[in-house]
């Protein structure tokens, strides 16, 4: 079967935001619209109330943020729909980052009442430094928030993109009343449904009649209209391809006001899977031979059955379940025998995916984030840089007689990217250092070793915060000097921690020569 011979198009694209600003909520809102479910759950997980479909691990379900990334496909007008949400703190950016790596545009989501946040102006700059196309969803419209002109000006100041409002919302923030369709020019009427459990019910009008309905509100949003098209604030397609304008929507994903907008947006304007740079120069055409890139790896998913999932997006060429591919690191042959399309925590068999589809191969022991799978011509992608962690932990077995669970889960803790586990001749197989970005994931730590592993562990916190990547030479340098620890991570980088910056500089000025580079920051 070749590429063209499946005539539906897909859309793959990443759900972003700071957290709390209702990324889950939107994700359950667009499988809701979509129909792949029928009701839509709580989000908050609050006792007694299902979570997301997208949130399946116990915490998430407890705390009503999302933890892992997870991936959603569904069918909708003739399309394949490849969503993957995101973790829902900032603690967990480096997922984040690596989903970014798999999708070919993003869905940004803003809190109406609290405008462009750190964690918001981040990913945006991420994104523009991958070229991700990024369309805006301004949520919780149907709340108090700032003024809708405001917020445009903010965009545009502060993320250097320029706003084009593909909708504008009739009502202001609090009194969500529905939206001018910019392009056409009509009024679409969104009516609430009890606890946003079921679809809203849309009526379309002509301006004629939404002046009627809605009065003073729709004068007021065709003047703003009319304001934003004189500031060069309509939509190119060119533009928004090139990274130099964001549409954006306005929407309540709690009410699932606004959603249907957004899937058709996503159809009409997102760009379809294109040719993917590899190492070396080389370019694999989206319909070459088959290629794969693994950007997460996930274990505990189903507590029946101690599997392992690597998430794989397909860049180019044909997967059909069964086919032996190379993994391109080690040049091995592997076989596909279980792959599985997924959908939040609820698996089926896939028998074929294109490119933009997120595949799931099972017990994939040998697949690490960053790997490159292929058929025919060889291709390598480029890997996905763990970031500067900040945060750190010595790490034992509650119970010694557990030290081969222990051992196996802090493992596969370690190829799943959830900690950077570092490890020296000093301290012992036994007591790893556990490196992360954020606090919150040692809380998953403890949490899946005992959950998944039965193999409770004790953390102890170093105080360090600073980590630099060093050669052979340089720790054999810092073996004797104070307050400086170096440690291997487990693809083979010699890290040297430092209790602060002032120390690193101090240790720079002693020692001129040693090799002392910064790692990516979680912000860059």
């Amino acid at each position: 079967m070749a590429v063209h011979d499946d005539p539906r198009p897909r859309r793959t694209f990443a759900v972003i935001s700071h957290p709390d600003a209702g990324k889950s909520t939107l994700t359950e809102a667009l499988a809701l619209h979509a129909a792949v479910i029928s009701e839509a759950g709580a989000v908050h997980g609050k006792a007694g109330r299902r979570g997301t479909v997208s949130d399946w691990m116990e915490m998430e379900r407890a705390r009503g943020i999302s933890i892992t990334s997870a991936a959603l496909q569904f069918t909708y007008r003739d399309h394949v729909v490849n969503l993957v949400d995101t973790p829902g703190h900032s603690d967990f950016s480096e997922d984040t980052y690596r989903v970014l790596s798999a999708v070919d545009s993003a869905v940004m989501l803003v809190d109406a009442a609290k405008g462009l946040e750190p964690q918001t102006l981040k990913l945006f700059q991420v994104c523009a430094h991958r070229g991700i196309p990024v369309i805006t969803i301004i949520n919780k419209w149907d709340r108090p928030g700032l003024d809708p002109l405001e917020l445009m000006d903010s965009i545009e100041k502060q993320i250097k993109l320029k706003p084009t409002p593909l909708t504008w919302p009739v009502g202001v923030s609090g009194d969500f009343r529905g939206v001018l369709d910019r392009r056409s020019g009509g009024f679409i009427q969104f009516t609430r449904t009890a606890g946003g459990a079921t679809r809203a019910p849309e009526k379309h009008m002509d301006a004629d009649e939404a002046a009627e309905v809605a009065g003073e509100a729709w004068e007021s949003a065709t003047e703003e209209h009319e304001l934003l098209s004189a500031d060069d604030a309509d939509h190119d397609q060119t533009r928004f391809l090139a990274g130099e304008t964001t549409p954006v929507l306005f929407a309540s994903a709690l009410q699932n006001f606004g959603v249907a907008q957004l899937l058709e947006i996503l159809l009409e304007l997102a760009p379809p899977p294109s040719d993917s740079p590899g190492l070396d120069d080389v370019v694999r055409p989206v319909d070459g031979d088959f290629s794969a890139f693994v950007f997460k790896v996930q274990s505990g998913m189903d507590s029946a059955h101690r599997d392992r999932l690597a998430y794989a997006r397909v860049c180019s060429g044909v997967f059909e379940r069964g086919m032996v591919v190379t993994h391109a690191g080690t040049g091995r042959p592997f076989a596909t025998k279980y792959a599985q399309a997924v959908f939040g925590r609820e698996r089926s068999s896939v028998e074929l995916a294109l490119p933009g589809d997120v595949i799931g191969l099972v017990n994939a022991s040998s697949l690490r984030v960053g790997d490159t799978i292929y058929a025919g011509e060889p291709v390598r992608y480029p890997p996905i840089e763990s970031f500067a962690p900040e945060h750190f932990s010595t790490c034992r077995a509650a119970d010694t007689s557990r030290y081969k669970q222990f051992r196996s889960g802090i493992e596969q803790l370690d190829q799943e990217g959830v900690v950077q586990v570092l490890r020296s001749d000093l301290r012992g197989a036994q007591n790893p250092v556990l490196a992360a970005v954020g606090p919150m994931q040692f809380e998953v730590v403890v949490a899946r070793m005992e959950a998944e592993f039965k193999a409770p562990v004790k953390l102890e916190s170093l105080a360090y915060s600073v980590a630099r990547r060093t050669d052979a030479a340089g720790a054999e340098i810092l073996a004797g000097v104070r307050q400086v620890e170096v440690l291997e991570r487990s693809d083979g980088t010699l890290l040297a921690l430092f209790p602060d910056i002032w120390r690193v500089r101090s240790v720079t000025r002693d020692h001129p020569d040693l090799l002392l580079e910064a790692l990516p920051a979680s912000g860059s």
